[in-house]
């Protein structure tokens, strides 16, 4: 891409810088540990923003954002999380695209829980105007050490997709995901996610993600996306879509 070759012309304006392959329709898959058990606190949160800004010859800027939020009880944990991004290039809008979500769960035992979670999601430039999934299930805590955790789980479902040359649709669904963290070093924290929608218009999602802790409150993020749609719009035909993200982040 153009924005790309030219970045070392680029000036950073906030905190982080973006670089984005292709907007992604749907990344809605979630990889925070959420489980009670191992709470440390009440509660945990992080933000984490991108901006970059190019001038010249070009002109374009790129914005990111996400955050997640969890609360804790004995056996219970829930969520909230959001995420935005827009890139415009030569005062014309490329992409534009918001989602929020929420998530609960709750430990029957040691390595059984249930969960529910639902998500919402716009993306016209990749053509939706809104998605919204509910899902609901059973999962299996695998794992769950200082070093390593990992889950699994899966559910039904229903997802309402509303498209941006107006047409909706709504189909029951099978979700099924799985997300594993391994703390390498005392700062640098791999995490891989990935979540599955079947139905009609299967959707499967994945996070790769490295979080490097710079001191107690600020850290690094990087993050590659990938969403595969098998159905997609026919506004926006392509199958795969593609994001890459570099970040500032603040944990709370």
């Amino acid at each position: 891409m153009k924005l790309l070759k030219t970045i070392p012309t680029a000036v950073v304006l906030v905190g982080g810088v973006l670089a984005s392959t292709c907007v992604v329709a749907d990344d809605s898959v979630f990889t925070v540990m959420d489980d009670p058990s191992t709470a440390k606190k009440s509660f945990e949160g992080g933000l984490n923003a991108g901006y970059l800004a190019q001038s010249g010859n070009t002109q374009s800027t790129s914005l990111t954002a996400d955050t997640t939020m969890t609360w804790y009880g004995q056996t219970t944990a829930w969520s909230l999380w959001g995420n935005a991004s827009n890139t415009s290039s030569d005062n014309q809008r490329a992409s534009e695209k918001y989602a929020a979500g929420g998530r609960s769960r709750y430990n029957m035992t040691d390595t059984d829980y249930l969960f529910g979670q639902g998500s919402w999601l716009t993306d016209r430039y990749n053509g939706y105007h809104a998605r919204d999934v509910l899902a609901a299930g059973y999962g299996r805590q695998l794992m769950n050490g200082p070093v390593h955790s990992l889950r699994i789980e899966f559910g039904p479902g229903v997802r309402y997709d509303e498209y941006t040359n107006d047409e909706t649709d709504t189909q029951p669904l099978g979700y099924a995901s799985g997300a594993w963290a391994w703390q390498m070093t005392d700062n640098a924290k791999f995490s891989q996610g990935v979540s599955m929608l079947g139905a009609e218009d299967a959707t499967l999602n994945s996070e790769t993600a490295l979080n490097v802790a710079i001191n107690e409150h600020f850290g690094l993020k990087v993050a590659y996306n990938v969403t595969w749609n098998a159905e997609p719009p026919s506004t926006a035909p392509e199958h795969t879509d593609r994001r890459t993200t570099l970040s500032l982040g603040y944990k709370m």
